[in-house]
């Protein structure tokens, strides 16, 4: 009697076993049944499952690596990456529109105070002499954020790299052409910085700066 009960136990373990191994695998049977296995297979089973169970726990220590900016980027509380670059690409468009049409209040109201004042003498010098911009934004290949920093005093800059094509061409007084070609389509590269406080609670990343590369 005693060996009946021992196979009527070994059959339950079995069932748990399998029904185990079948969510591993992707398979529920319909109408699971007991069965009572011998004791070689039912070792067949564990050394499976045991196996499975230790190539899990290599995959859960494995560690990701992030790259520095990323690592300074996960520090900061709400940081939501897809959606800064979002934001900073729809900055970028903004900005450069408003730069070639001499919108102030535009560019004021998207940079800090120091490249606005860069901005500003830029645009009253060409109007004094009377040249106007045309640029055309075609499209933003590429950007992606290639440096990030956290000050002691929560002061964060996170600098995006744009690969973008654009016609830009300015004309003097007269409209005669003084610099780009109207069908030439440039490949420029630009390394903008965005910064804001961490420790307030304004969403606000200002440009602070702009690099262009032809």
């Amino acid at each position: 009697m005693s060996a009946y009960i021992d196979l009527f136990f070994l059959g339950i373990v079995v069932l748990l076993i399998l029904f185990r191994l079948n969510n591993v695998l992707g398979t529920r049977p319909e109408q699971p049944k007991i069965k009572i296995i011998s004791k070689q297979d039912f070792e067949k089973i564990y050394d499976l499952i045991h196996k499975e169970n230790e190539e899990q726990e290599k995959f859960e220590d494995i560690k990701v690596n992030l790259s520095p900016a990323e690592s300074v980027l996960s520090t900061i509380s709400g940081f939501d990456k897809n959606d800064f670059l979002k934001r900073a690409s729809k900055v970028f468009e903004m900005v450069l529109e408003a730069f070639a049409s001499q919108d102030k209040e535009t560019l004021k109201m998207l940079t800090d105070s120091k490249l606005y004042d860069k901005f500003e003498a830029i645009i009253d010098e060409r109007k004094a002499k009377g040249i106007t911009v045309e640029s055309d934004l075609i499209r933003i290949e590429t950007m992606e954020i290639i440096d990030a920093k956290v000050s002691a005093k929560g002061k964060a800059q996170i600098v995006v790299k744009f690969e973008s094509e654009q016609i830009n061409v300015l004309k003097d007084a007269d409209g005669k052409l003084i610099e780009g070609d109207e069908n030439f389509v440039q490949k420029i590269s630009d390394t903008w910085t965005f910064e804001k406080n961490i420790n307030t609670p304004s969403h606000v990343w200002l440009l602070t700066s702009t690099k262009k590369k032809l």
